[in-house]
């Protein structure tokens, strides 16, 4: 039984990684954005910043620590209320980003930003 436990934790693992792609590029075509950016470094962060409505330099306080933790949040909560969501929903996204992603792209939110050109 305890050479299951691994492999067990193992298969959730794998569950929640594949929710939370799945949630975040849910989320990148709502906003207009391609899904699969959200599986490409940096591109990432760009995408998120643009649906944010931060400017790219932005990237740079990703650099810094504990600037990048202050950053997050401040994007997340921007992409909250894109959504037409709240703050405490910014800091789930921030912080619980596992079960936020998923709910905010399958759920009924709909982006309120301006789409990109």
């Amino acid at each position: 039984m305890d050479d299951f436990v691994p492999v067990i934790f193992g298969i959730l693992a794998i569950a929640v990684c594949v929710a939370m792609i799945a949630g975040i590029w849910k989320v990148f075509v709502k906003a207009g954005q391609p899904g699969w950016g959200c599986l490409v470094p940096i591109y990432n962060l760009i995408l998120l910043l643009g649906m944010a409505g931060k400017p790219t330099w932005w990237i740079v306080l990703f650099l810094i620590p504990l600037v990048s933790l202050v950053a997050a949040v401040l994007v997340s909560i921007e992409i909250a209320k894109k959504f037409g969501q709240g703050t405490g929903y910014g800091l789930g996204l921030a912080f619980l980003p596992m079960f936020f992603f998923p709910m905010l792209g399958f759920g009924s939110a709909q982006y309120q930003g301006a789409k990109p050109a």
